[in-house]
């Protein structure tokens, strides 16, 4: 697995954000939730609004790595489309939504 592209606060296109990381013990993405824990569900992420925010959430992230919990947090912009989080960029859209393959195509497990 590869590590996420990092984005400067100055590059982020969004008023709206959410802190996302990859699960340390499973590499399952997961993101920031408001309870400071993870989670792997997009629409349940803590939304930061403002400067502020960010930078707690980002701090957060920043903190749980410490603690091994996860890899490679950081911010990644996102929209409200009809009540749902939907991220601005496809990577972290294919991220938030698993593989693009057909699940048919899977190989079995243990091959």
């Amino acid at each position: 697995m590869s590590a996420p592209i990092q984005k400067s606060a100055a590059k982020t296109k969004a008023a709206t954000q959410i802190v996302t990381a990859n699960r340390l013990s499973d590499g399952v993405v997961v993101y920031l939730a408001p309870d400071g824990g993870w989670i792997d569900r997009i629409d349940s992420a803590l939304v930061a609004e403002g400067a502020d925010a960010l930078a707690e959430a980002v701090a957060a992230g920043k903190a749980a790595e410490a603690a091994q919990e996860v890899v490679e947090s950081y911010p990644i912009d996102v929209t409200r489309d009809g009540g749902r989080l939907k991220p601005l960029r496809l990577r972290e859209e294919i991220r938030a939504v698993g593989p693009t393959v057909r699940p048919d195509l899977l190989r079995p497990t243990g091959v």
